[in-house]
């Protein structure tokens, strides 16, 4: 996927599906513990040092796991990048498990799998493929 900065920082300031002040640690060997403001922006991650507007970095939410790792922190770890590991900790078990299930539904693959399964019943009940009309129904992407 092709992005800029630009449009990055214009992201950025849209608003968030959740956003939190977290602690979270890079993935590189020695990365310190950081407090940084998280923010979940369509399928883009945002991190932000605190009271600073532009963000520190964004992960894109494709090709990924989420998982969690101890009671109140979760890991996203990039399925062709097993060594990159970002880590995060929440104030509670609770936002731990409300991060994982926001994350979860914000990547590629499952919206996605959300594309695919409201096209099936839209077409059981009115028998036409809804993505005909735009020229993309014998695309694969799309398929099961």
């Amino acid at each position: 996927m092709r992005y800029n900065e630009k449009e990055l920082a214009f992201l950025s300031k849209l608003p968030a599906e959740k956003a939190a002040q977290l602690h979270m640690r890079g993935p590189k060997r020695g990365d310190a513990v950081k407090h940084r403001l998280v923010k979940l922006v369509v399928n883009f991650l945002f991190y932000f040092r605190i009271d600073e507007e532009e963000p520190a970095g964004a992960l894109l939410l494709e090709q990924c796991k989420i998982q969690r790792e101890e009671e109140a922190s979760f890991s996203l770890v990039f399925v062709d990048e097993p060594e990159r590991k970002f880590l995060f900790w929440c104030e509670s078990k609770e936002q731990c498990e409300e991060w994982i299930e926001a994350l979860t539904k914000a990547s590629y693959e499952n919206m996605r799998k959300s594309l695919i399964s409201y096209r099936h019943k839209i077409k059981e009940i009115t028998g036409k493929d809804p993505l005909e009309q735009y020229g993309i129904s014998e695309e694969t992407r799309f398929q099961i």
